[in-house]
């Protein structure tokens, strides 16, 4: 059983009694919020490991409760946002959030989700800004890339990858949000001259985002630019 306390805020009183249903079932314990000022009540009262914050809330939106969270604790955050928010989630990732779900949400998806922010939250001892990593690390949302031990990890998950599949990631990681073509990348990573290279990318580029992403049929990481190549999203 999991010993960690999750706090669920959303005004929609239906939502929060499903999600608490769902995550207890998982071990979770869970506290119950509905508006912005009683997830701040919530966290001065009990230790919290995760947040799932709805954007959209009474008394004190989502994204000011998020802003005044981030000034003392770096506790994983996860957005709840309609689709028709979507510049707040946009805004919301960029002052501190963790990541976000849709609604409506995939069950499944949701606790994928949870898990993978707490067990890379645990896994990082609760520190470390970019300028606590050591050169050799390369982090990226939910990955770390381990330079010295040519291994990568998912949420603190260590990924068993081929060394054709971990150039490849080494290369992207190196390289966030920079384009490659599959030529470029053959060339690279292959050590020859491309030609007629793109399916033998593809194929590599499939199995790598079916070993670090939640749902690699809606990458978040490795990412087609369609009609160009591929690259490692920043986050």
């Amino acid at each position: 059983m999991n010993q960690e306390t999750i706090l669920v805020a959303d005004d929609d009183r239906e939502i929060v009694r499903a999600i608490r249903k769902l995550l207890e079932m998982e071990g979770y314990r869970v506290l119950s919020a509905y508006n912005g000022l009683e997830a701040l009540e919530a966290l001065v009262e009990n230790e919290v490991h995760l947040i799932i914050l709805d954007i959209m809330m009474p008394k004190l939106d989502g994204l000011s409760a998020l802003m005044k969270i981030r000034q003392n604790k770096n506790i994983p955050i996860l957005l709840l946002s309609a689709k028709t928010e979507e510049s707040d989630k946009v805004l919301g990732l960029s002052m501190g959030a963790d990541d976000y779900i849709s609604k409506p949400y995939q069950p499944a998806e949701l606790v994928a989700r949870v898990k993978s922010a707490l067990r890379r939250y645990l896994y990082l001892g609760n520190l470390a800004t970019a300028q606590e990593q050591p050169d050799n690390v390369i982090e990226n949302g939910s990955l770390l890339l381990n330079l010295d031990e040519k291994q990568i990890y998912v949420d603190g998950e260590p990924v068993k990858l081929t060394a054709t599949e971990y150039r490849i990631i080494e290369l992207l990681m190196k390289n966030r949000g920079r384009v490659f073509s599959a030529e470029e990348i053959y060339e690279r990573v292959w050590k020859e001259q491309a030609f007629a290279t793109e399916n033998t990318v593809m194929v590599h580029i499939r199995r790598i985002r079916e070993k670090i992403e939640i749902n690699p049929k809606v990458p978040k990481y490795l990412k087609v630019v369609w009609g160009i190549g591929y690259k490692m999203e920043k986050y």
